[in-house]
């Protein structure tokens, strides 16, 4: 069994194989109260950045426990950017969608104010918001054991993620648009050329309950995007991106 991920707060860039490394806040109160790790349990500490140190505890106290590293794994940068637009939802739908897709494998987030978001983040409330998408993705790639924080962004608009569209797509990368009444199976869309150099953009675009009006599926399709579906049925906003997610991750071999 894997170990327990715990994300260590700092660079481990420069970590080496003895170094002792302390976690202590948040992430000790969990390892040392919740989870109720021990001395001579192994651990991973990664730093959102894809450096993983694989340690074993040496000591803890109160809610500090200290790692000692025995090894340290340096994971490369995905070579296609996985980014899964998600539009606000009402509940915690939007969240249910963004905790599954990171575990599934997206690399960034970006929340979407759509037309018919019934949510809308505004002042106060967007940052309040942000803060909670932000902590499900911490979460999320500690279940999922990741080296590797995906970014989320500020919420876009309509236009706003447009003109992101038409960057992307000039730069060389895809945008896919969720849609129910698309022909082109996601099975079938053209993906991106995978390049670890300059890994290019691939854009999953997932609306709110009530769907993507008309006029949002031309301003995004008209930017570039290729309006997909994902097979028969019509899926919730909270299972579309990360069912998305998955199937992408699995044609870009990532899941080989």
């Amino acid at each position: 069994m894997s170990a327990p991920v715990f994300l260590a707060g700092v660079s481990l860039r420069d970590v080496a194989v003895g170094h002792v490394q302390v976690l202590d806040g948040a992430e000790g109160r969990h390892a040392a109260v919740v989870q109720r790790k021990r001395v001579g349990e192994r651990v991973d500490a990664v730093d959102g950045r894809g450096v993983r140190a694989r340690c074993v505890i040496s000591r803890s106290e109160g809610s500090q426990v200290w790692l000692t590293v025995q090894e340290v794994v340096v994971e490369p940068a995905a070579d296609v950017v996985v980014t899964l637009v998600q539009a606000l939802a009402k509940g915690d739908r939007d969240e249910l969608a963004v905790e599954a897709a990171v575990e599934a494998g997206a690399d960034a987030v970006i929340p979407w104010q759509a037309e018919r978001s019934v949510v809308v983040w505004r002042g106060d409330r967007a940052a309040r918001s942000k803060a909670r998408w932000v902590a499900t993705v911490r979460s999320a790639v500690k279940q999922a054991r990741r080296a590797w924080m995906p970014d989320v962004a500020d919420a876009v608009t309509t236009p706003q993620l447009a003109t992101r569209v038409r960057e992307v797509v000039a730069a060389g990368g895809v945008v896919l648009l969720l849609h129910e009444e698309a022909t082109v199976p996601i099975a079938a869309a053209t993906l991106p050329v995978p390049d670890a150099a300059d890994p290019p953009q691939l854009l999953v675009v997932v609306g709110p309950e009530g769907g993507i009006s008309e006029k949002e599926v031309a301003a995004l399709t008209g930017a570039g995007a290729s309006a997909v579906r994902l097979g028969p049925h019509v899926l919730r906003t909270s299972t579309a991106g990360p069912i998305a997610v998955a199937l992408l991750s699995e044609r870009l071999g990532r899941w080989a």
